[in-house]
């Protein structure tokens, strides 16, 4: 499956697999994900999202296949490698510190100096910009993480990746941990990102999620890519029927 239509994409697998002994993980599996796109990634449990996530975060280094970044191969032999070919990936449990606060973690790892000290006034700022810029609710870039809801907390997840530089940017179940009203915020924060011409790919179980959001959708079964459908051109009964099995059909 290729990209839309005169555009570049701005990442691309080729043929990617991934062994862990005798069992294999992922097996030639190609995907495309455009700027300005959002790319579901659905399946069951087993189903190879997860190693595909971390295949391409650098976590796991595929054992076969290649990785493209903007039409370049790239060896993403390790998340560094990764944020330095433009791709964050936000995990489901966030890694961020509860005890620190919102400018802080956003700023974890690369804190901006002014002489031999931390440039507060500098992260501050920043980070009352880039939360500004995703429409995010939070009043004070003093407050701790772990007063924020699960909803904020997320979105402040996606703000430092956005800020770290990245133009692809991996969701791994964004709204597993969130109600309602937090689901619709986040994905109101996704189409912010795709608006901004980053390239999005979103693992999720959340069928109906998946269809208000995404733009395309890759779905996984047995390590394997079962089928890539455009939304507008699906049903969610056709994705299950991929997901489950039931209908048997080449990506």
């Amino acid at each position: 499956m290729t990209a839309p239509k005169g555009t570049q994409p701005a990442l691309e697998l080729r043929g990617v697999t991934k062994r862990f002994g005798r069992v294999t993980a992922l097996e030639e599996v190609s995907l495309t994900v455009s700027r300005g796109e959002i790319l579901a990634i659905v399946g069951d449990n087993g189903a190879g999202k997860s190693t595909l996530i971390k295949a391409i975060s650098g976590v796991h280094r595929p054992d076969e296949g290649e990785i493209l970044v903007e039409g370049e191969p790239v060896t993403l032999a390790s998340p560094a490698d990764a944020r330095s070919a433009g791709i964050a990936t936000v995990f489901q449990d966030l890694a961020l510190v509860e005890c620190l606060d919102v400018s802080t973690n956003m700023f974890l790892g690369q804190f901006p100096r002014r002489g031999w000290f931390v440039d507060r006034k500098k992260m501050d700022l920043e980070s009352r910009r880039f939360l500004d810029e995703l429409k995010v609710t939070v009043a004070d870039v003093h407050t701790q993480i772990g007063m924020l809801s699960g909803g904020q907390r997320q979105i402040i997840s996606i703000a430092r990746a956005v800020r770290a530089g990245a133009t692809t940017i991996l969701l791994d179940e964004p709204t597993a941990a969130l109600g309602v009203r937090e689901t619709m915020h986040a994905g109101n924060i996704i189409a912010t990102l795709r608006e901004a011409n980053n390239a999005v790919i979103c693992v999720s179980h959340d069928i109906e999620f998946v269809f208000k959001i995404a733009d395309r959708i890759v779905v996984m079964r047995l390590g394997k890519v079962a089928g890539i459908r455009t939304v507008a051109e699906t049903t969610r009964d056709e994705i299950i029927a991929l997901i489950t099995g039931t209908k048997q059909e080449a990506a």
